[in-house]
């Protein structure tokens, strides 16, 4: 009788430990090649930023649409609160995204964060705060590129929920994610 509840208790613990790591898992995502973006190489001068993977610069102007690019950083919790929105979006295969990482601390906390959010686009790294100009202080802020690589648009602050990133994508860019 003392076995069998051994036994029980035993399974009850296992069965509960398993449901409990299940949950907790997080997403894994990885530091992906930035030349995998498509760029314009008749652009030759604006803001040159380095990517996350340590490849070569990538000038901002030179991005061909569509596109939606966010900028973000690790420090940022709406960032954190938004980044899965995105992860939902990439799955979609529906529209190219780019990350731009701001004020870090250094290039390996924001691959760092990469990893541990589950992004996997290409994010580009800017250590100097030169985008600045072009988006304005505070993160985080979207912006999406059309096809004639315009900007059609531009989000400043949180996203809400997903429904509200994949509607702007609709709305912008004629895109149904």
């Amino acid at each position: 009788m003392k076995r069998a509840i051994a036994l029980i208790a035993i399974s009850s613990l296992l069965l509960t430990s398993c449901g409990a790591k299940s949950e907790s898992v997080i997403a894994i995502g990885k530091v992906v090649s930035c030349s995998t973006i498509a760029t314009d190489s008749s652009k030759t001068s604006g803001t040159s930023l380095d990517c996350l993977d340590g490849s070569g610069p990538v000038l901002l102007e030179s991005i061909k649409g569509p596109v939606v690019i966010n900028v973000w950083g690790s420090w940022c919790g709406p960032c954190k609160q938004e980044i899965p929105y995105f992860v939902e979006l990439q799955k979609t295969g529906k529209v190219t995204i780019i990350g731009i990482d701001v004020e870090e601390k250094n290039m390996q906390a924001g691959r760092d964060f990469v990893s541990s959010h589950g992004m996997s686009w290409p994010n580009l790294y800017d250590a100097k705060g030169s985008t600045k100009s072009a988006f304005g202080m505070g993160v985080p802020v979207t912006w999406f590129i059309n096809e004639k690589s315009e900007l059609v648009k531009s989000k400043r602050g949180v996203l809400k929920n997903k429904q509200e990133l994949f509607d702007l994508v609709n709305s912008s860019l004629g895109i149904k994610a």
